[in-house]
């Protein structure tokens, strides 16, 4: 690695497709996204201080092929919470949640398609 110098970076945020562009925002916000800019054809929803960019653009190859990785502390938590907001919301009618959380190779994680299908992924590193 060496070192580099370069022009301040004030954020990394990735586009993400969506079948049904208002659908899609109302499933993030059931699991927690607060939706920061709205507009016909683009939003920005945040978790915490993490973004990405909804847009009204859907290709299925790329939005099946699509992945959030959301690191979170304790996925338990996280589990129960996604679960309880499918219920609540009946969100299992636009989405899928797997089963509880599972050991991989490097932490715990469970899984969330949204209703254009792209992959949430969140996980709790192993220590």
């Amino acid at each position: 690695m060496h070192d580099c110098l370069y022009p301040a970076v004030h954020d990394v945020r990735p586009f993400i497709g969506s079948k049904d562009f208002d659908l899609s925002r109302d499933f993030y916000i059931a699991l927690g996204w607060e939706l920061t800019y709205d507009s016909d054809d683009l939003r920005v929803l945040c978790l915490g201080s993490h973004s990405f960019y909804l847009q009204k653009y859907y290709q299925k190859n790329w939005c099946e092929n699509t992945m959030l990785h959301v690191s979170v502390a304790n996925v338990g938590e996280w589990f129960e919470f996604v679960a309880k907001a499918f219920n609540d919301y009946q969100l299992h009618e636009c989405g899928r949640i797997s089963g509880e959380p599972k050991e991989a190779g490097y932490g715990r994680v469970f899984h969330v398609w949204d209703p254009g299908g792209a992959l949430i992924h969140f996980a709790q590193f192993a220590n």
